[in-house]
């Protein structure tokens, strides 16, 4: 008997409990297969490891989250604009609307970005349809959370 699946809104706060981010807002892209997280200061560490430090809110570069963990795989990505980058993949958890599913996650730069993350139609197939006319179906993450991710403390 298979479970019938969450909706979501095509925008929702997430937590990512193995980079230590309990909040995070993302966007929900059918569009792009993988999924994708801001990531900086990229450092290929001995054994297959890698080290890079996150911006968790959209507006401000506060609260800079630095993570280390193992690499999964490494893709060429094609961006929305055509242009192909070789991107560290890692596999970590991602829980949305109370329900974590596995996830493999490129890491790109994406400061000039809307989201700071883009779940892709491979997590959201674990369990997900996206209401791309409806928005945070899984609550909105508290008031102080949702001031700091507008660069307000």
């Amino acid at each position: 008997m298979s479970r019938t699946p969450t909706i979501a809104g095509w925008r929702e706060w997430a937590a990512l409990p193995g980079l230590a981010l309990p909040w995070i807002k993302v966007k929900l892209d059918t569009g792009a297969r993988s999924s994708a997280l801001h990531a900086f200061d990229l450092e290929e560490l001995p054994g297959e490891r890698v080290r890079f430090s996150v911006h968790p809110w959209q507006d401000t570069d506060a609260d800079a989250v630095t993570v280390e963990c193992d690499i999964h795989d490494r893709r060429t990505i094609r961006s929305s604009t055509g242009h192909t980058q070789e991107r560290i993949v890692i596999l970590t958890p991602i829980t949305l609307h109370e329900q974590t599913v596995d996830a493999e996650v490129t890491l790109s730069n994406r400061d000039q970005m809307g989201f700071r993350m883009l779940v892709g139609r491979e997590a959201l197939r674990q369990g997900f349809l996206v209401d791309p006319a409806r928005s945070f179906l899984g609550g909105r993450a508290p008031k102080a959370i949702r001031r700091r991710n507008r660069g307000r403390a």
